[in-house]
């Protein structure tokens, strides 16, 4: 009987994340493994992590991360905006990895059945600071901490005028696409950034909660079946709970951090079955 695993922001261009990667194994032939964004930057290495670990586990789950949408000058694929996400997209497929644009897949494993649904609706701001009313407000206030995400630099939305209405889109057709399945099997859903802003209060830099989300997600997990929600991004992984509902960050994160909280629940986070300690 497999397991249903789960991990994020592998960050590779790290040498000891690297590492990390090339030894993670699946525990049976049957486990299947969420990986929930943030693989790496360059598209050489988003293949070589995702093809090394479509080989060892019996099913792959991708979903986006800000890092593989970024264009990089150093990257070899200089596309930008959609396009890039649509190139990864076709990567994935090549390797055998499933992502958002695919049919859900559903887990008949132990705690099971449940759909995995990959998400990717990135933010639109609304994740502001108190007192910030507007993007601008916000956005101000994040250039004068110093406390600016490498988004604003290197990703691109094309051709969408902001990464904001790129959000919005893609917010707009995923919502059609969960409310048109059958919601006799509950969901799990996985994003790189979580559907509701509770867990960026605990951020050491709240001005960078504005990346981070979208207030328009905020009541996914209550009107759709959801057994568990999936995310990443914010490099503090832990397990929470909103209405009843398990929300989980995977993050692996940068090397100061993982060695610094010693990976509290894993490296491979389980899902399914769920541990005794969720």
């Amino acid at each position: 009987m497999g397991t249903l695993l789960a991990i994020s922001d592998l960050h590779i261009s790290y040498d000891d994340n690297r590492q990390v990667v090339r030894d993670l194994r699946p525990g049976s032939d049957d486990d299947w493994l969420i990986v929930a964004g943030d693989v790496a930057e360059k598209f050489e290495e988003i293949e070589w992590a995702l093809r090394l670990l479509a080989d060892r586990f019996a099913k792959v789950v991708w979903t986006p991360g800000n890092h593989e949408l970024w264009t990089v000058p150093t990257d070899a694929v200089q596309l930008r905006g959609v396009p890039r996400y649509d190139a990864l997209v076709e990567l994935c497929r090549r390797l055998g990895v499933l992502t958002p644009e695919d049919p859900y897949p559903v887990w008949e494993g132990e705690g099971g059945p449940v759909r995995i649904a990959p998400l990717f609706l990135g933010y639109d701001y609304t994740f502001r600071p108190a007192g910030c009313d507007t993007k601008e407000q916000s956005l101000a206030y994040a250039h004068e901490t110093g406390v600016v995400c490498t988004d604003e630099y290197y990703l691109h939305p094309d051709p969408h005028p902001t990464r904001e209405d790129w959000c919005r889109a893609r917010v707009v057709d995923t919502e059609a696409r969960l409310s048109a399945c059958d919601h006799s099997v509950p969901f799990v859903l996985v994003n790189h950034y979580p559907l509701v802003r509770e867990p960026t209060r605990v951020l050491h830099y709240p001005e960078f909660a504005q990346w981070c989300g979208t207030e328009l997600t905020a009541d996914w997990h209550r009107r759709f079946p959801t057994a568990a929600m999936i995310y990443g991004h914010l490099h503090i992984p832990r397990i929470t709970h909103y209405d009843g509902v398990l929300f989980q960050e995977v993050s692996l994160g940068y090397p100061r951090e993982w060695r610094r909280h010693g990976n509290p629940h894993g490296i491979l986070r389980q899902i399914l079955p769920a541990p005794s300690r969720v």
